[in-house]
């Protein structure tokens, strides 16, 4: 796994949209259905808009009617960290990178059940998508 990066709260707020610093660095969520990649059909990687890191890959995302981005599981595990998440009264398990410690998003098991069952729920302001280059 690459380094670590820790930046100032500073940094961040001058590198991030006031959006994606309220997602990535407070744990906020976007509004459903108004994120970039919520109907994004082509086919890449998605990455971390904090610090760059693959998080997810096309081939992994379905359409989950809820509208948010929706994976069935990571490009890599070693890159996401799962944290146990009790905020507003509700059980949850929160994604976070584990290169900048940006929030993601959620993980739950309505997903697709031939593909395993598990649904990474993921703001789209969290992600840069790096189309598959065509050659």
């Amino acid at each position: 796994m690459s380094n670590k990066v820790i930046k100032s709260d500073e940094e961040w707020r001058q590198e991030l949209t006031p959006e994606q610093y309220e997602v990535t660095r407070r744990g906020g969520t976007e509004r459903a259905f108004t994120g970039p990649y919520v109907n994004e059909k082509g086919e890449g990687s998605y990455k971390c808009v904090g610090c760059g890191t693959e998080l997810f890959s096309s081939g992994t995302k379905f359409d989950s009617g809820t509208g948010w981005p929706s994976f069935t599981e990571p490009a890599n595990l070693e890159h996401v960290e799962l944290r146990p998440d009790d905020t507003y009264g509700m059980r949850r398990t929160e994604v976070v990178c584990k290169t900048c410690n940006a929030h993601l998003g959620h993980v739950f098991d309505d997903g697709p059940r031939d593909q395993g069952g598990t649904r990474y729920c993921i703001n789209g302001c969290a992600l840069d998508f790096e189309p598959s280059s065509q050659g």
